[in-house]
């Protein structure tokens, strides 16, 4: 999915919601630029809606059909969809990639997964938005072991960042999907419930 200028995206939005925003620059920029562009009154319930929900679109890099379609899933299959939809957000095979440390950013985790780098139960999966469960064991297809990508890792990978529900040994380039991911508030750059309430219009 082509997303376009992240640093002019992120400001629109007023939030580092890509890896290459989350620095000193970009809240500096944001310090100065909030001073210079701010004005009376508050955005609308839609206008802050919209832009929750196009916070939550680009953390993940999804499409509006694929958003819209975890959110029916959510509000159809659950009474408490939130967790249920951020649970589907977090068990996409891009994300899970990410969340191991195969990948700095969702993005490049995405090119990974569909390069077929990644093996999921022994099989080669190329479908980032694959959902993988709980028991599941995701793997480095053995021929890109070898590659640039993977090499440095055992170097550069930060365990302490690996969630809960993930275990992932760095050695062998295994991991497995022990948990079902847990959804904090607290970890999230938008709000999900002004996502539902956008779609619920």
């Amino acid at each position: 999915m082509k997303i376009g200028p992240k640093f002019k995206i992120a400001k629109r939005l007023g939030a580092p919601i890509f890896e290459k925003t989350q620095t000193a620059k970009f809240a500096l920029s944001q310090a100065r630029g909030g001073r210079k562009l701010k004005r009376p009154g508050q955005a609308s319930d839609y206008k802050r809606q919209l832009t929750e929900k196009q916070k939550m679109r680009f953390t993940y890099g999804i499409t509006e059909k694929q958003l819209r379609r975890y959110i029916d899933e959510a509000i159809e299959k659950s009474t408490q969809p939130i967790p249920h939809v951020m649970e589907r957000l977090e068990s996409r095979l891009d994300n899970t990639v990410y969340r191991l440390g195969l990948a700095k950013t969702r993005r490049f985790a995405r090119q990974m997964v569909s390069h077929g780098h990644i093996i999921v139960n022994g099989k080669r999966l190329s479908i980032p938005s694959h959902k993988v469960k709980v028991g599941d064991t995701i793997t480095v297809r053995e021929g890109s072991k070898a590659s640039g990508l993977f090499t440095v890792l055992a170097d550069t990978h930060e365990a302490a960042a690996v969630p809960a529900w993930l275990s992932m040994d760095v050695k062998t380039l295994t991991a497995k999907i022990t948990g079902l991911p847990v959804y904090n508030p607290a970890e999230t750059l938008f709000d999900p419930e002004q996502v539902m309430e956008y779609y619920s219009r």
